[in-house]
């Protein structure tokens, strides 16, 4: 009996060493291949914040390996495990919207007109996120703006491949929309809202409903680090940012992939520019190129890269990219000049900086009213970081209160 004891003993000392040694070798791979640049203000949470990150992808990874759940579903399952109670300056309630779940928010304090309504897709690169990881942002949206806000939680990839996120969000605003007089909205006053791939969505539907005459008109489209096009990942921001996290450049893609196909088999040749002929490239470098980014973008070490064509059997397991409904900044301009106002934050190290600038450019080249606001100090993620008592970067509450 002691001799078993003794090996049981030693095997779980084992196992956790191992599982030690594993986890730390993955952060030490992690920040290998990461940097935080100087103009980062607080770096030392950011790191943390990353730290954290990576456990929780490891612990998935080996839970997944012994069989007991997939890596993706555990990191879901910890980043909903917080549960808020109730807002003493709300009504919130979970309803289903042409069966899509949403959760409602609704300031209590009575007004004299009809509130102002906004529709928010949460980020999560259409894989992670959902109505729970942003409850925070969404009450003080609601609370701050004395507005009705409604939260959707559509579905995930890679589970849902495109569009099913897309149809959910247009669906759940349609709904909303021929409904307002249910929640005290103005017609004249809704907006769409969302963050990363929330706010590739959030311009999605946007588009969408801008030709429709059957629905109010929004008022506005407020865009938060919008990721808007999948053509092609060697702007300036994706080589400059490649390493800063919390978004790298090759999770920007691999999250857009398994948005589009529910995999992430031609990562490599997404990355390079390989996966887009360059007949379509040259098409769209009218409004996909770094010749549109402003110069002052391009000074932290960009090179310009030669244009690669690719083979047909990519192009055929990739070409919805070139589909506005997922590639917004791709939509005809006679689509654009029916935006209604817009909104754009930028975080000076993201990725996704240049498709934000990039999407600034062509709704002002077409008449649209655009307020950009640019964290030069913001990286990707921050805004949803504002939340937390000890892991908070001023920069975030900044550009929350410029949203707001």
């Amino acid at each position: 009996m002691a001799v078993l004891l003794t090996v049981l003993v030693l095997f779980l000392l084992g196992f956790v060493a191992g599982f030690i040694l594993l986890v730390m070798g993955a952060i030490n791979f992690d920040f290998s291949n990461s940097e935080i640049p100087p103009g980062v203000n607080q770096p030392a949470k950011l790191r943390i914040i990353h730290i954290i990150l990576i456990c929780t992808a490891v612990v998935g990874k080996i839970l997944e390996n012994i069989g007991i759940c997939t890596q993706v579903s555990f990191v879901r399952y910890m980043q909903r495990r917080k549960v808020l109670g109730g807002d003493p300056k709300l009504f919130i309630k979970d309803l289903w919207f042409e069966k899509v779940p949403v959760r409602i928010y609704q300031p209590k304090a009575p007004s004299a007109s009809q509130k102002r309504g906004v529709m928010f897709f949460h980020g999560g690169g259409w894989v992670f996120g959902s109505i729970e990881t942003h409850e925070k942002l969404c009450r003080a949206i609601a609370r701050e703006s004395d507005s009705v806000v409604v939260s959707v939680g559509y579905r995930l990839a890679p589970e849902h491949k495109y569009p099913a996120a897309y149809e959910d969000c247009l669906n759940a605003t349609r709904h909303f929309l021929q409904h307002l007089e249910l929640y005290g909205v103005d017609p004249a006053r809704v907006t769409v809202c969302g963050d990363s791939a929330g706010g590739n969505l959030a311009a999605a539907v946007s588009q969408t409903l801008a030709g429709s005459s059957d629905l109010p008109k929004l008022r506005a489209q407020i865009l938060i680090y919008p990721g808007l096009q999948a053509l092609d990942f060697n702007l300036p921001s994706y080589h400059q940012n490649r390493g800063v996290p919390l978004l790298f450049r090759e999770r920007a893609a691999f999250y857009v992939l398994q948005y589009l196909n529910g995999n992430a088999a031609n990562l490599e040749e997404v990355l390079e520019g390989s996966h887009i002929p360059t007949d379509i490239k040259l098409n769209y470098q009218k409004w996909v190129s770094p010749d549109n980014i402003p110069e002052k973008f391009k000074v932290r070490g960009y090179k310009p890269r030669v244009l690669l064509d690719c083979t047909t059997e990519v192009f055929e397991k990739v070409k919805r990219f070139c589909e506005p409904t997922l590639s917004p900044l791709l939509a005809a301009d006679t689509t654009i000049q029916q935006l209604p106002e817009s909104f754009i934050l930028t975080c000076e190290y993201d990725v996704l900086r240049d498709d934000g600038l990039l999407y600034k450019k062509r709704l002002e080249d077409n008449g649209v009213r655009v307020t950009w606001y640019h964290l030069e100090d913001g990286f990707h993620g921050i805004i949803n970081s504002f939340h937390s008592d000890w892991l908070s970067f001023p920069s975030g509450k900044r550009g929350l209160d410029n949203i707001m």
